[in-house]
């Protein structure tokens, strides 16, 4: 039987996909995951009523997410991914030939075997590559055992995690980023989705300032992702890297030098606007950031 299925992204906001059918459903430990067919976007899931992950078009986020931190890397050799269990960010990090070591950091087992069951499209086998290392459990505390041998260990880290008013908001703090930073190597970056610039203004601008406040370069990206119903912004933080600096010229050369020819979504063309802000989301989000010093 098919339904009107509805997300509502802020008090006064809701969109959504007509005749939508309901293939599955079961609530963990931690969170209530269904997954949903839909004439628009094909399979998708939620977790407790969020829009998490569609196949019709989960290459636009988890391409932003993984491509704009890993192509200004230079060798990127390791990453972590937290959260991340529908393994859509791992398999776009496996694009990239110097990966070595991919940990997925996920806290909940179901999503896992739900998506794996449900939407193999949007994982692609990554999981059954022998380069990713599935740690179910709290990221948070992966990251504390992780830290404590001070061994710097990733270039890479995607939070690929629900937002922070969900069971990752211990994750989205600077103490967390300060920890974090410490299995970091000098050289790595991480990039984090911050939510629509439109129905969480004071949400995003809270994560820039506390992204800015312990990182050097922090970078914002911009791009419409029709599961979200709305502009998604997402970031990248580095004390050392500047996606932004990269040319088209010097972009498409990486590109091409480590053969990554499979993108549905970001190119070298797409790259620089996709880090710059129209003036209204400018405005939008300037009355809920920091005053700058």
């Amino acid at each position: 039987m098919s339904a009107s299925l509805l997300f509502h992204p802020g008090h006064d906001a809701v969109y959504g996909f007509e005749h939508a059918r309901r293939l599955a459903s079961v609530s963990s430990p931690y969170q209530h995951i269904e997954v949903w067919d839909t004439p628009q976007l094909g399979r998708l899931f939620t977790l407790d009523g969020r829009p998490m992950t569609a196949i019709g078009d989960e290459f636009i986020y988890h391409e932003c997410m993984v491509h704009p931190a890993a192509l200004a890397h230079p060798a990127p050799r390791t990453a972590l991914v937290l959260g991340g269990g529908d393994g859509g960010a791992a398999r776009q990090l496996l694009k990239h030939p110097s990966i070595e070591r991919i940990v997925v950091a996920e806290l909940d087992a179901e999503v896992v075997r739900m998506t794996r069951e449900y939407l193999p499209e949007v994982h692609g086998g990554a999981f059954d590559d022998p380069r990713v290392e599935l740690a179910i459990g709290d990221a948070a505390h992966f990251v504390a055992g992780a830290a404590a041998t001070a061994t710097a260990q990733f270039d890479l880290v995607v939070f690929d995690l629900t937002p922070p008013d969900s069971p990752a908001a211990g994750l989205y703090t600077p103490d967390f980023y300060m920890q974090l930073k410490r299995v970091m190597r000098p050289t790595a970056a991480l990039s984090l989705h911050l939510g629509s610039p439109y129905f969480h203004p004071r949400r995003v601008a809270g994560l820039l300032d506390d992204l800015r406040d312990t990182f050097a370069f922090v970078r914002t990206m911009h791009t419409f992702v029709p599961l979200y119903g709305s502009l998604w912004m997402m970031a990248t933080a580095s004390d050392t890297l500047d996606p932004t600096v990269l040319s088209v010229e010097a972009l498409a050369e990486r590109i091409a030098a480590r053969q990554i020819d499979s993108l549905k979504h970001y190119d070298p063309a797409l790259h620089a606007g996709l880090f710059s802000a129209s003036r209204s989301v400018r405005d939008k989000l300037s009355q809920f950031l920091k005053p700058s010093s």
